[in-house]
């Protein structure tokens, strides 16, 4: 990271669960990268997810979830982290730049102080609405389950 910095580059970082890609995480991450040089993609682990989603998430494994993301040509870095929030990691990273999708308020946004101390920004992002994963669970339940 201080490398990257050190050769003037500006970096972006996001985080998420990425449970099952949608149009509204394919937009936040070509959102994203277009903010700057290099754009990390934070992902929660499985047992982070579990916590916070409860014991049927995530669908997809984080080494799933790893590949898929590293797969997309905006992303150059996809890192885990196994806290509740990313907030270690932002106070590590210190990013130029911190994304969240639009369903977040400012005040919900975990690590912008840290960020706006070291004087980076914190930018909300506006999903297609109505893409969520929990939403897209909903449908195939909906269309499979009787």
């Amino acid at each position: 990271m201080r490398e990257l910095k050190n050769e003037g580059k500006r970096i972006v970082l996001t985080n998420g669960c990425f449970d099952l890609i949608h149009a509204g995480h394919t937009r936040l991450l070509s959102m994203a990268r277009g903010m700057g040089d290099i754009l990390i993609a934070a992902l929660n682990t499985d047992d982070s997810i579990r916590r916070l989603k409860g014991e049927k998430r995530p669908i997809l494994d984080q080494k799933q979830r790893g590949l898929i993301l590293s797969s997309f040509s905006s992303v150059d870095y996809v890192i885990f982290f196994d806290e509740d929030t990313p907030e270690e990691i932002i106070r590590e990273m210190k990013p130029d730049v911190l994304v969240k999708g639009g369903e977040y308020a400012m005040d919900e946004v975990v690590g912008r102080q840290k960020v706006w101390d070291s004087g980076g920004e914190v930018t909300i992002v506006t999903p297609h609405a109505g893409h969520s994963t929990t939403n897209l669970i909903k449908e195939i339940l909906n269309r499979f389950v009787q």
